[in-house]
């Protein structure tokens, strides 16, 4: 056989270089620091899981799933994605519908409802936005005072 000395030594051919992995293992500690927004954690139920009960979370969370019952994320952001079908009284610091929700919403700081969102319930909110194309029947309470609140 070749030793690696011969390899090095054959023109043409040479020793397969070493790569450095980027795999960073579960045990590692984050290099982002709590204070930083962006270190949020996060959770994600997909298209495929449907929840009957209550949800309560301390993190941000997308929904592509079903869910039937109540959702409080408080302080924290609730995506609703565009597979997602919610029949969910919601509490969250913000929420984003590219989905399906029926049931009453009420955000500290903001509600947008995008381009194929649909909304059939009351908003509760400091700041809305609601795209051309969304659907949205109910009632909506703006209340500036909740985002500033909600900062103190």
């Amino acid at each position: 056989m070749w030793t690696k000395q011969q390899l090095a030594e054959v023109p043409g051919v040479s020793p397969a270089p070493k790569t450095e992995s980027n795999v960073t293992p579960f045990s590692a500690p984050s290099t982002l620091s709590p204070s930083n927004p962006a270190a949020r954690s996060s959770a994600r139920l997909g298209s495929s899981l449907e929840i009957k009960g209550q949800i309560i979370g301390t993190e941000n969370l997308q929904i592509d799933g079903k869910v039937d019952g109540p959702i409080s994320l408080r302080g924290h952001e609730l995506t609703v994605g565009s597979t997602a079908h919610l029949k969910s009284e919601i509490d969250a610091r913000e929420v984003v519908v590219y989905g399906k929700v029926v049931g009453n919403l009420r955000a500290r700081d903001r509600v947008d409802v995008k381009k194929d969102g649909s909304v059939v319930g009351d908003i509760s909110t400091a700041r809305i936005t609601i795209e051309d194309g969304a659907q949205f029947k109910g009632r909506i309470e703006i209340d500036p005072g909740k985002a500033t609140a909600a900062a103190d």
